[in-house]
């Protein structure tokens, strides 16, 4: 008697049909999700997400001073909101730069760009506290560009776990990982540790510390019973959207030496928990960055109707948003490529015309070069409470 009370106040079940061709065959727009969760791929999607994440501004006076060295420096002049506040706004990668420090405090003292090189500017209690203890910091320039809205890499993951917790039906987040190393910034400066075998075990203990197996979207799962992890993806080997929805996976963009090391004596990354950056030739080929979706354009297709997942840029350097130029914008929309990063998923004031977002109130929409019209104009998940008039600038911009 009660199933029949439930069924009557209900209604008539909803009959839609996940394997058809499409959508509409699929029943509509009420059958959307179903149908999309069970007939897409992981790799079917499109989204918007932020480059270089978690930085904030550089103050005024210590940017000017840069750029009265170097020019190029005016490209460091752009800033994002917290992590959280841009996944709240559709942002569905991010990128995240670390810095190897196992024993801490190595990047406690930066140096100013103001004055002599050798006199340390005066930063907070706090700053020092986070930047003496053990484990990867997340800084874009040490002594010149340090500003974070999470300094230590875990505190970044953190962040990213408990917005995915109080929103599991997100798509897959991608978060890109630049491993730094090199020379000092400055004379004077701290020259960055390297990566050895010991970090590239602890960077992915560390991740999964933070994201438990049922979360993670790694290259075992793709590869499956495959022979290399390209012949994985080659075979539809991407977790369907619906098995991907709430999870994150990690790629790390980095060149062939650091790949190279990070996957030493494991030639399908079998184990690790990043893929990694490198040609569609590779075994361990699955993602690939593709930075230029003007010159790359048709690469950039054919690796994503081959299965293979690409990130490309919108823009760089500040120079698009400035000159007010779209075309860069138009031919990573146009391209394919799953994830397309930006420095301005909210306009700045300064240059209002510019910004990257998906049409009205999408997250995450069907890939164009993938999918075709075979998901009508409708969303693959939508942002909630976001609208037009709420986009202001990123804060410190």
């Amino acid at each position: 008697m009660l199933s029949l009370i439930i069924a009557l106040i209900a209604g008539p079940a909803l009959s839609c049909d996940p394997s058809a061709a499409d959508v509409r065959a699929a029943g509509g727009e009420a059958c959307a999700r179903v149908w999309m969760d069970r007939t897409l791929g992981m790799n079917d999607i499109a989204v918007v997400g932020t480059h270089n994440s978690y930085k904030l501004a550089i103050p005024e006076a210590e940017l000017e001073a840069m750029v009265a060295v170097n020019p190029g420096a005016r490209g460091l002049d752009y800033a994002h909101r917290p992590l959280t506040e841009q996944l709240d706004a559709g942002a569905r990668q991010l990128e995240i730069d670390i810095l190897h420090d196992p024993e801490g405090g190595r990047y406690a003292r930066p140096l100013s760009a103001l004055g002599r090189p050798e006199s340390p500017i005066a930063v907070s209690d706090e700053f020092r506290r986070v930047m003496a203890q053990p484990g990867f910091k997340t800084l874009h320039m040490p002594d010149v560009d340090f500003r974070s809205s999470c300094l230590t890499f875990i505190a970044c993951l953190r962040e990213v776990r408990a917005w995915s917790d109080a929103h599991p039906d997100h798509v897959p987040i991608l978060i890109m990982l630049n491993a730094k190393t090199g020379p000092a910034s400055m004379p004077g400066g701290t020259a960055l540790l390297d990566f050895d075998a010991g970090a590239w075990d602890a960077l992915d203990a560390e991740i999964r510390s933070v994201f438990d197996a049922d979360r993670l979207i790694t290259p075992d799962q793709v590869r499956g019973g495959h022979a290399t992890l390209r012949d994985g993806v080659l075979a539809g080997g991407w977790p369907t959207l619906g098995e991907a929805r709430g999870k994150v996976f990690f790629a790390l963009d980095e060149g062939p030496e650091k790949v190279a090391a990070y996957a030493a004596g494991r030639p399908s990354l079998e184990g690790r928990v990043l893929f990694v950056n490198t040609d569609e030739a590779s075994p361990a080929a699955a993602y690939l960055t593709l930075n230029d979706p003007v010159a790359q354009q048709a690469r950039i297709q054919a690796a994503v109707r081959q299965g293979f997942i690409v990130r490309t840029r919108a823009d760089a350097d500040t120079a698009e948003a400035r000159a007010a130029d779209v075309t860069r914008r138009s031919a990573a929309f146009a391209s394919g490529a799953q994830y397309i990063s930006t420095d301005y998923l909210w306009a700045d004031p300064r240059f209002p015309t510019y910004e990257v977002r998906l049409p009205g109130d999408m997250a995450a929409t069907c890939n164009p070069v993938r999918t075709g019209e075979r998901c009508g104009d409708l969303a693959v998940e939508r942002v909630a409470g976001v609208t037009a008039p709420e986009r202001g600038a990123p804060s410190g911009a």
